[in-house]
């Protein structure tokens, strides 16, 4: 039969290896995201070179005024485009990411939570007489901080869903504008 400082030994060992397997898991998957984000920005300023010499090649071919402001209006809504698209799939690699460390974090809490209790009840059979509000007063602050982290999980889930729907919103903000802009262009030619 193991001492009750034996088993807080224990369960200290286990709680530090979860945590540190979980910060592994944390910084593996910041550096994924960090690889996605860098991927995405050197595809980005890729594209954007290229896309802005074939568009001063053609501006600067141009000898009419107006020919040259419809050029230019009519480059807005691809561009608009491009940055919108770009945003979204920014926004879906921290989505991603912020899934992942939900995702972590709420297994961590309810395995370590799982080991607690095991031990809260393994000390109890072996605690004298006379201390089970104490016991039951452990329990309870247990159950508690489960129940904080719960609540936790849901509010940054809602913030997440929030932060979405006005990336979403700002972006069919941004789009109608230079839809607007490129039609504007297109009737200038005509």
């Amino acid at each position: 039969m193991f001492s009750i400082p034996e088993q807080f030994s224990a369960a200290t060992k286990s709680s530090f290896e979860a945590q540190l397997a979980l910060i592994t898991n944390l910084s593996n998957k910041t550096f994924e995201g960090v690889e996605k984000i860098i991927d995405l920005n050197i595809t980005a300023a890729k594209s954007s070179i290229e896309e802005s010499n074939a568009a001063l090649k053609q501006l600067l071919t141009i000898k009419d005024p107006k020919e040259w402001i419809s050029a230019s209006a009519a480059q807005a809504q691809p561009n608009a485009e491009k940055a919108l698209a770009y945003g979204r799939h920014l926004a879906s690699i921290a989505s991603s990411v912020q899934a992942e460390y939900s995702k972590a974090a709420e297994a961590q809490i309810t395995e370590a939570s799982r080991k607690m209790l095991e031990l809260v009840e393994e000390i109890t059979k072996n605690a004298p007489a006379g201390s089970e509000n104490a016991v039951a007063l452990l329990k309870s602050a247990i159950g508690n901080a489960s129940a904080g982290y719960e609540q936790f999980t849901k509010t940054t889930k809602q913030a997440v869903e929030t932060i979405e729907s006005n990336v979403n919103t700002a972006v069919s903000q941004f789009t109608q504008p230079a839809a607007k802009a490129a039609a504007a262009a297109r009737a200038a030619k005509k």
